[in-house]
């Protein structure tokens, strides 16, 4: 008996933990106005905007999501550096002028992701397929790289020397 209520317990856990990492998409979002209060939020803290384009319909959006979660170096950089936005793509909703003024990244797949300045301007367009491990994940290396690159210390360094 006692081992029925602990595998029910982890069951009920596991799915609980399952469904708070399959909404992080909002198809019933104001995109556009929460996009703008990200940009302000991250003039004010000297970030950039990092979208990641996706719905909960895909188990590679939510596992970018949790794969950088759970890795404190790839989580501090993140928050070191970006204001996170999950920009939803559903049936629901797909945000299709918000995907026409950042060029359509739609067409690389998803998870797709948007490096957006301090004032908006979109600045990169990542295709999550080069981040993957090439098996159920991500490789850290690769996904440190493509964050430290468009973070906004090295970013406009380089557009300085680039002057």
């Amino acid at each position: 008996m006692k081992n029925i209520i602990i595998i029910f317990c982890f069951s009920i856990l596991g799915h609980q933990l399952n469904a708070q990492s399959s909404n992080l998409y909002h198809p019933e979002a104001n995109a556009s106005k929460e996009l703008e209060d990200a940009v302000a939020k991250a003039k004010k803290e000297g970030k950039y905007v990092l979208i990641q384009a996706g719905g909960n319909w895909c188990k590679w959006c939510i596992e970018f999501h949790r794969f950088c979660n759970a890795d404190i170096q790839l989580d501090s950089l993140i928050k070191r550096n970006f204001v996170w936005y999950h920009l939803n793509y559903s049936k629901e909703n797909k945000n299709e002028a918000i995907f026409k003024q950042y060029r359509f990244p739609q067409r690389f797949g998803f998870p797709v992701f948007v490096i957006l300045d301090q004032n908006g301007n979109l600045i990169h367009t990542q295709n999550s397929a080069y981040l993957e491990d090439g098996k159920s994940s991500y490789d850290k290396e690769k996904v440190i790289e493509f964050l430290s690159s468009w973070s906004p210390d090295v970013f406009e360094k380089y557009m300085r020397e680039a002057r």
